[in-house]
């Protein structure tokens, strides 16, 4: 199935609004040409931000050099041996006993779980606050030195370019194609699914168009993973969720409800050049990167949470346990990556936002200095804002193409 309509509908408005329209035609050429410009604008954009980040490196007096840098990857481009690598890291940590005390989080059972137990009890502070990108960085590199130090993972994590799979989330060589080289494919089909329903206070319901899954994961590597925490606040379809406390073990099979029309819609190259040109201070980038509250939109972060969806990818607390959590967020720390060497003078540095989600309750602005953690996921790992900012300095050393 080709999604054009509603691609075209997003070309057309710059943001994602329209209810998306499926067809089994193929595409206009010049819808198709609409498509590419866009694309080849992404990567202008991203090829000016790298020849500006290879220019600062260049010039930093700091430890990373041209010599150590080491350089993050889209998963299409990866060889069949870094797949494989890849794969068999995630697999690894998943079967490695975990650090956090059962006594904290009842349900944890490997390392993997250390990372999703981290992100369950963090939630409510780290998204819609002044800390969502950087401890995302911060959170999706540790996760990468955990494959590397716990697991002799030798390349680095490696990151999904929605923009390449709007036309199609689960086409051949792409990430979720369902190959033994892939990160497993759709979920079992499940007929007659209504729409998602997102609800956020008062703010009106966003509806999402159902995924072509829904059941569990059947073909690729993860087709036999145990999803061991949550759920904590999972949407069904037809507007029911699902809640607990996400901590209990509660062992399950990895279900996925991958959609190409959510991936048309909200995460596709028209949105990723929108937010990079049209949002020119943090407050509005991170902002609508997650979707503006009350807009209708759920910004590139969603797009990619609810391209996914399923169980556990629908839950926003316990997303991690789903394992291409960390490569959507490679490309989320990519994309803020990109808007920060555009304009480095102003944009590396600056933080809006305060501690809680929404600020609510209300909690003190985070600053350079205030102090984040990953609990059990990394202990010993608290580390000051300041030090998050840049991917060529403090603990970082890398970059992107």
């Amino acid at each position: 199935m080709r999604v054009c309509s509603s691609l075209n509908a997003t070309l057309l408005t710059g943001a994602a609004y329209a209810a998306p329209v499926t067809t089994d035609d193929a595409c206009s050429p010049a819808i198709e040409r609409d498509i590419n410009e866009f694309q080849a604008a992404f990567e202008e954009l991203a090829a000016t931000a790298k020849a500006v980040h290879t220019a600062s490196l260049a010039n930093s007096t700091g430890t990373c050099t041209v010599d150590n840098i080491v350089i993050r990857k889209e998963w299409s481009t990866l060889s069949s041996t870094e797949k494989s690598a890849y794969i068999d890291a995630v697999l690894c940590v998943q079967n490695s006993a975990a650090l956090t005390p059962t006594s904290l989080i009842p349900g944890v059972r490997s390392r993997f779980d250390d990372f999703v137990g981290t992100h369950i009890n963090q939630t409510l502070n780290i998204h819609y606050t002044g800390t969502f990108l950087a401890w995302h960085r911060w959170f999706t590199y540790n996760y990468e030195q955990l494959l590397k130090n716990e697991c002799g993972y030798t390349g680095t994590q490696p990151y999904w370019n929605w923009g390449l799979t709007a036309d199609n989330t689960t086409k051949s060589g792409q990430l979720f194609d369902g190959s033994e080289l892939s990160m497993s494919g759709n979920g079992e089909f499940i007929a007659n699914k209504s729409d998602l329903q997102l609800t956020l206070g008062s703010y009106p319901i966003v509806y999402l168009p159902a995924g072509d899954g829904g059941g569990c994961v059947t073909s690729g590597p993860f087709a036999n993973m145990s999803v061991n925490l949550g759920p904590v606040s999972l949407p069904l379809n037809g507007g029911d969720v699902e809640t607990g406390t996400g901590l209990d073990y509660n062992p399950r099979c990895l279900e996925r409800d991958l959609g190409t029309e959510v991936n048309a819609l909200y995460a596709n190259f028209t949105s990723i050049v929108d937010l990079i040109t049209s949002r020119t201070n943090i407050y509005d980038f991170q902002t609508w990167m997650q979707g503006y509250p009350g807009s209708g939109s759920i910004g590139v972060h969603g797009g990619g949470h609810f391209t996914i969806a399923g169980n556990p990818g629908a839950d926003v607390f316990t997303s991690p346990g789903d394992p291409a959590f960390y490569l959507h967020h490679g490309m989320i720390d990519r994309v803020w990556w990109i808007w920060q060497n555009l304009d480095l003078e102003t944009r590396q540095n600056p933080i809006s936002g305060t501690g809680t989600f929404l600020n609510y309750p209300e909690s003190a602005n985070t600053t350079l200095d205030t102090v984040i953690d990953i609990g059990y996921a990394v202990l010993g790992a608290s580390i000051a804002m300041s030090e998050l900012m840049s991917t060529i300095s403090g603990p970082f050393c890398y970059t992107y193409e």
